[in-house]
């Protein structure tokens, strides 16, 4: 029992910037977040929302999903990578333009 209250803890209590590879925004201020292993809902008011999205860790890849800069692994046959080895992490499609976008957002960052 204790097992899984401390891993109800976990996913209430996560980091976004550390945390969470990208996010998508729903209605009704529904949010979906995608870690590493786990998906989780969370409805969040508008200001709450304008205050993470204005991070500068967070870059808008569509218009209901903003990926996380530092997670990014790879780019590569318009998809976004997130996790160790290509093939066993996620991804996200991007067009060629938001993947220059990125490219030159990662450059100025190292």
């Amino acid at each position: 029992m204790s097992v899984a209250l401390e891993t109800k803890n976990v996913y209430e209590n996560f980091e976004v910037e550390t945390d969470i590879l990208f996010f998508k925004v729903g209605s009704l201020g529904m949010v979906s977040f995608h870690g590493r292993n786990y998906n989780i809902k969370k409805r969040m008011s508008a200001e709450q929302l304008k205050s993470m999205i204005a991070k500068a860790c967070f870059v808008q890849v569509k218009s209901d999903c903003y990926v996380n800069l530092g997670k990014i692994s790879a780019i590569e046959n318009d998809l976004l990578y997130f996790g160790s080895e290509l093939g066993d992490g996620k991804t996200i499609p991007v067009t060629k333009r938001k993947q220059a976008m990125i490219r030159e957002l990662l450059k100025h960052k190292q």
